[in-house]
């Protein structure tokens, strides 16, 4: 079983937090050393108690879903021997109430791009197939109840 880490940082300094007049800005530490500015969403806490340059978890939470996929496809793509040059997704999620009236990011629709080259190229049918069970192996998207949407896309 593999544990992954991240560390969460706030400090509050001389801000007024009791009057929430407080920054949410904050630092996001991965044990690969990198280090991300965090905060809250502006659509959530209005700016500038939100930074909005930085990673909003709901952000983080699209890239999380997207990233997975991606490395997925990859894997799966190499396995049936096609060369992929380029991936660029361009996913985005939803947020809405649910029945209790919480909000919850309610979908997640990445539109992944990909480029192939070499003497074996792909159908649109095998690339559907490789998203599909990319989709399936992923495991932030088996670790989530939202709806997680793949709409590839396709030049032409």
């Amino acid at each position: 079983m593999a544990e992954y880490v991240a560390q969460v940082i706030w400090q509050r300094g001389e801000q007024d937090f009791l009057g929430n007049r407080y920054s949410r800005k904050h630092l996001l530490r991965f044990d690969g050393g990198l280090e991300i500015a965090g905060s809250s969403s502006p659509h959530v806490v209005p700016v500038p108690m939100s930074d909005e340059t930085a990673v909003d978890p709901e952000e983080a939470f699209v890239a999380s879903i997207a990233s997975c996929h991606m490395l997925w496809f990859l894997s799966i793509a190499r396995q049936r021997r096609f060369c992929v040059d380029d991936y660029q997704d361009a996913a985005s999620g939803v947020m809405q109430a649910n029945g209790a009236g919480k909000l919850f990011i309610a979908r997640v629709t990445l539109r992944p791009a990909v480029t192939f080259s070499g003497e074996r190229l792909p159908t649109r049918q095998q690339i559907e197939q490789m998203h599909h069970q990319a989709h399936e192996e992923c495991f932030i998207a088996n670790s989530v109840k939202s709806e997680v949407r793949c709409e590839p896309r396709f030049a032409g």
